[in-house]
């Protein structure tokens, strides 16, 4: 164990990366499709490495690889070869060491006094985020075995790790057998790597494919890898109760990062409206890390650089 167990000790916040295909989408960027922001990495990978640069210079602590939509299957139905998908997911790495040291560079002694130099999260997107059908937001696999989830994510996480990323995000994980061959992949295969879990939820009670927390919990808990576990992509209004019990199962560190509440309808890949809420990132942030103590604190899908520079103002100022 290594740099991520470092910082969660040594901080009592970190802050994390926010969405990149909002962002994408924000500055004119048509990200339809099965690859969604990742056709970038073949078009135009600048763009990638710009969006890393601000937010970290919003006050991210982990930079989160845009590798959650690049997998090896998608990209070769995309047209790649194989050993062409493999450098794309390589670059995603490179994107996110690029942006760091161009970032850091130029600030200054005080800055830096105030936050750790950022790790590089190596983003593992779910078995979902290929299917690109919304079953993020469902669990639906269909007839995938535990097996088939290995095989799928092995690949990713062997490169990403190779090309020097800091610690894994599994993140946007719908599904109970997903979890638990990703926890047993790594502790089989990848003995030394770090990583944090999050889950997408529907309900205060379960994880999207209707598994509960208790269920969820007893896969996790005994992981010496998975050093913290949370919520992201899920509406807000969830979150209170989810991490009440949520925090009575675990002792792992916590990890929030929301949508905005707006709910996405993935036969037609759109948003639709935002589900009622009084509240900003900010305040639901402070709540969560106050009552639950959350350790990371981000914003998911329709947040954007503002929303975490203003937690970054929030909690290291």
């Amino acid at each position: 164990m290594g740099k991520f167990k470092d910082l969660l000790e040594r901080y009592d916040v970190l802050i994390l990366h926010g969405a990149l295909g909002t962002e994408l989408e924000a500055l004119g960027y048509d990200i339809s499709g099965k690859l969604w922001s990742a056709k970038y990495l073949m078009k135009e990978a600048a763009i990638i490495q710009k969006i890393h640069e601000t937010y970290i210079a919003a006050g991210a602590d982990l930079i989160t690889s845009s590798s959650y939509q690049a997998t090896i299957p998608g990209l070769m139905e995309a047209g790649l070869s194989q050993e062409e998908a493999k450098t794309m997911i390589a670059e995603t790495i490179s994107l996110a060491k690029k942006a760091r040291e161009s970032v850091w560079s130029q600030l200054s002694d005080q800055e830096k006094s105030k936050r750790p130099y950022p790790l590089i999260s190596g983003d593992v997107g779910p078995y979902a985020a290929y299917l690109a059908n919304g079953s993020e937001y469902t669990g639906d696999y269909g007839q995938v075995s535990f097996d088939d989830l290995k095989n799928f994510h092995r690949p990713r996480i062997e490169i990403l790790l190779r090309e020097g990323a800091d610690l894994l995000a599994l993140e946007t994980i719908p599904n109970a057998l997903e979890a638990q061959a990703l926890v047993e992949l790594l502790a089989d295969e990848f003995p030394d790597v770090e990583a944090y879990l999050s889950f997408t939820i529907q309900d205060s009670a379960s994880i999207s494919d209707g598994t509960s927390f208790e269920d969820i919990c007893k896969i996790i808990n005994d992981s010496k890898q998975i050093l913290a576990l949370g919520i992201n992509c899920s509406s807000p209004l969830l979150y209170d109760v989810a991490l009440e019990k949520i925090r009575s199962l675990t002792n792992k560190y916590l990890v929030t990062y929301p949508n905005s509440g707006e709910i996405y309808d993935g036969c037609t890949q759109t948003w639709k409206a935002k589900d009622i809420d009084a509240k900003n990132l900010v305040e639901h942030s402070q709540f969560w890390q106050k009552q639950f103590q959350v350790k990371i604190l981000g914003g998911c899908c329709r947040t954007r650089p503002n929303d975490i520079k203003a937690l970054y103002q929030t909690f290291r100022n």
